[in-house]
């Protein structure tokens, strides 16, 4: 599966365009929209700049790859289009590993999708960079809410 015009619109949202590279809440030098490192596996660094949104697409487009193949191999069970993009957008937020190593995964595999939509709301600490403990992110809490809603909406049929 690959992501829809609307899961691009939510992770776009959520991470937001930044031209000009700058350090997220956990304190990682990111750019573009969520982006940490470029094309070439490069990360992102201090004074870094992107020349336009349209660089700042590309690289998002050349990013999402490696998030929707984390789902698709991850996932072993039917998925809606819905429930691709939330879990992609999750997946671009937190990382794959965080995927692999999730009890959401491991309930979506056992085709417990609500018990699944539930396990995303866990999903809202960051580690504060000064203090090294977790913390409860605002904009985690309405992030995973969002992906939470949006995995368990059924896909609208045209």
């Amino acid at each position: 599966m690959q992501l829809s015009n609307n899961g691009f619109k939510i992770i776009k949202n959520f991470e937001g365009l930044r031209l000009d590279a700058y350090r997220d809440v956990a304190g990682v030098w990111t750019i573009g929209y969520g982006s940490t490192r470029y094309h070439d596996g490069k990360p992102v660094k201090p004074g870094d700049q992107l020349a336009s949104d349209a660089q700042a697409d590309a690289l998002f487009a050349n990013t999402l790859g490696q998030y929707e193949d984390a789902v698709n191999q991850c996932v072993k069970v039917p998925l809606t289009q819905n429930q691709f993009d939330a879990l992609v957008s999750f997946t671009y937020n937190e990382g794959a590993g965080a995927l692999r190593e999730s009890t959401l995964l491991v309930k979506l595999n056992e085709k417990n999708y609500a018990e699944a939509a539930a396990h995303f709301l866990a999903w809202d600490k960051i580690t504060d960079p000064k203090t090294g403990q977790k913390v409860i992110c605002d904009t985690l809490v309405l992030r995973r809410r969002e992906e939470s809603q949006l995995f368990m909406l059924p896909d609208a049929h045209h």
